[in-house]
């Protein structure tokens, strides 16, 4: 059987014997057309089942309603709740998010950024890669009047709107907690010296301890390269079998602190009771461990939401020359991990 063909506003036009301008009008209920042909266009169109070409509408208004997004990557439940944020906050503006992901690797990050603009899209959200410092193909994006706002992970060479989390406060508040749990030696296992998000948290560390007079000890800051559970081990086993062990952990993701909580209950060091264990994002994952593990929440769907909020209002009012930044406090969940003691709030 031959597939039905889709009406059309020609078709429409043809049978009530009309123009096709008019037709178009009277289904917007354009004030110029009479009340009796808006009713007539809108009951055949009913009757007939007319679906518009959202294509063509959008074509002529050099608008696809897509906007893209790129993360370092899906399966992440800090980027997850991001993703899911942008598409609640997109979907009621109209819009749809296409999501790609960059394995944190600049040219995975390019590759996607060139199928994104290929695919036409209005504007773009990304949270850099730990290889993205310039952002040159990210400007490409602003040459073709396109809108780029960067989140968590982002690069100042590129000036566009930003959304953050303070993650400054966030380690700083992390670390005094641990202070006042009673740890004495905390060490730090930090992301790359060149991420900028990474370096906030460093600096709220360092400045805990300097503020608290706490000791401090460079062999106690170990760097994380691919930032997972197996470099949180292989450090915690470092330090722990060192000369001069540290009795928390104030670590730079969730992933990297479960690898420590991993270390220390193969080798019975009890938790909290010998070593505290903080992370940073507030993973899923950190209230199902045992013991749970206190972590620093980034407020992941509120980002979200607030990312894609900016992107429209700067497609909408194509003004590409103002960067906002706007930086969300980050909130301490405290559970067994780093508790020593009852919490006086």
């Amino acid at each position: 059987m031959a597939e039905k063909r889709k009406l059309t506003l020609k078709d429409i036009a043809r049978e009530l014997n009309i123009s096709v301008s008019t037709a178009s009008r009277a289904l917007k209920s354009h004030p110029d057309i009479a009340d009796e042909t808006i009713k007539m266009v809108k009951e055949y169109a009913e009757k007939h089942h007319y679906v518009p070409n959202i294509l063509a509408v959008n074509f002529r208004k050099n608008k696809t309603y897509n906007i893209g997004l790129i993360v370092p990557e899906l399966v992440h439940h800090f980027f997850s709740t991001v993703i899911a944020g942008a598409i609640d906050s997109a979907k009621e503006k109209g819009y749809n998010v296409l999501v790609s992901q960059s394995n944190d690797l600049l040219k995975d990050e390019a590759h996607a950024c060139r199928t994104m603009m290929a695919s036409s899209v209005d504007g773009l959200l990304i949270s850099i890669s730990n290889e993205t410092f310039e952002g040159e193909h990210l400007r490409t994006f602003l040459e073709e009047g396109k809108p780029v706002v960067q989140f968590d992970k982002i690069t100042d060479a590129l000036n566009t709107p930003k959304v953050i989390v303070d993650d400054f406060d966030g380690a700083y508040l992390a670390v005094k907690h641990l202070i006042e749990q009673g740890y004495k030696k905390i060490a730090h296992i930090r992301g790359r010296t060149e991420v900028k998000n990474a370096n906030e948290r460093a600096n709220g560390y360092q400045q805990a301890l300097k503020d608290f007079q706490m000791e401090q000890e460079a062999d106690w800051v170990k760097t994380c390269f691919q930032i997972n559970e197996e470099e949180g081990y292989q450090f915690a086993k470092v330090l722990m079998e060192s000369n001069n062990p540290p009795d928390a952990f104030f670590c730079i993701t969730d992933l990297v602190a479960l690898g420590v909580l991993k270390y220390l209950k193969q080798n019975d060091i009890a938790v909290p009771q010998q070593v505290g264990v903080m992370g940073f994002s507030n993973w899923k994952l950190a209230e199902i461990v045992n013991p749970g593990l206190s972590s620093v929440d980034q407020h992941g769907y509120l980002m979200g939401q607030t990312a894609v909020k900016l992107l429209i209002d700067k497609m909408e009012k194509n003004n590409l020359e103002e960067a906002t930044t706007v930086e969300l406090k980050t909130k301490l969940v405290i559970r067994n991990s780093s508790l020593r003691h009852a919490v006086i709030s």
